[in-house]
């Protein structure tokens, strides 16, 4: 098997088939010195003339997805992902920061086929369809994310402070969130609620990794965030 090549904030690192590499705080690819981040927290590794990424932490999990964004897992404490593709995109988050590297591989072992395309003007991917007021609200979370050039860290802002960002108060940010997470939910998108009707307490950092994975916002979405059409009156005295 040849080697993977991980790229993480601009530097390239090759993986020897012959060993397991480890991913994490104190690790062959070392993240961060993030607290939240597990020491070890995915390892890459071969097996059956196959590369397979595995979480070995125990709380947190990762998105994985294709260059195109149309295939998208998501991996939880214990699991393991074939790397089927020649280019996949992962994205975790550590407390409020949330991290992305690239996986190069020498050849395909299978290829992405789209069967559903937008229809021109629309914000439609697949089955999901955003209001404006649900992809600002979204663009204001992955902001620091989507202006990075290269993969790495970035950190999603509070609440408060993409509310603030936006021109909204927080009971219509609180309430565009709900929505726009209850959407996703419908359509079997993980992570984005506690069970029986309760939402996830870091549903913020999952929607971020969720709509960077599936190209469901991307860096031309960012000029929304000027957008002044949108943005409430002030209160008055």
């Amino acid at each position: 098997m040849t080697p993977l090549r991980v790229d993480f904030c601009g530097e390239e690192q090759l993986v020897d088939p012959a060993s397991t590499f480890t991913i994490g705080r104190e690790a062959d690819l070392t993240i961060d010195d993030n607290p939240y981040l597990h020491r070890v927290f995915l390892t890459l590794s071969s097996e059956y003339d196959l590369w397979w990424i595995s979480n070995v932490g125990n709380t947190l999990s990762a998105t994985v997805s294709d260059e195109s964004g149309a295939v998208q897992a998501w991996l939880a404490p214990g699991a393991r992902l074939p790397l089927v593709f020649q280019h996949m995109h992962v994205m975790f988050s550590a407390g409020v920061t949330t991290y992305d590297f690239e996986i190069h591989a020498a050849e395909d072992v299978y290829n992405t086929s789209l069967t559903a395309l937008p229809i021109a003007g629309t914000t439609t991917l697949l089955p999901v369809t955003l209001t404006r007021g649900q992809r600002q609200l979204i663009v204001s979370l992955a902001e620091n994310i989507l202006m990075r050039a290269t993969p790495g860290r970035g950190e999603i802002p509070s609440s408060g402070d993409a509310a603030a960002r936006l021109g909204w108060s927080m009971t219509t940010f609180n309430r565009k969130l709900d929505n726009v997470c209850d959407k996703l939910d419908r359509i079997g998108v993980t992570g984005l609620r506690g069970g029986r009707g309760k939402l996830a307490t870091n549903r913020r950092a999952r929607l971020v990794e969720y709509a960077i994975a599936t190209r469901l916002v991307s860096v031309d979405d960012l000029p929304l965030l000027d957008d002044d059409s949108l943005r409430e009156p002030p209160e008055s005295d």
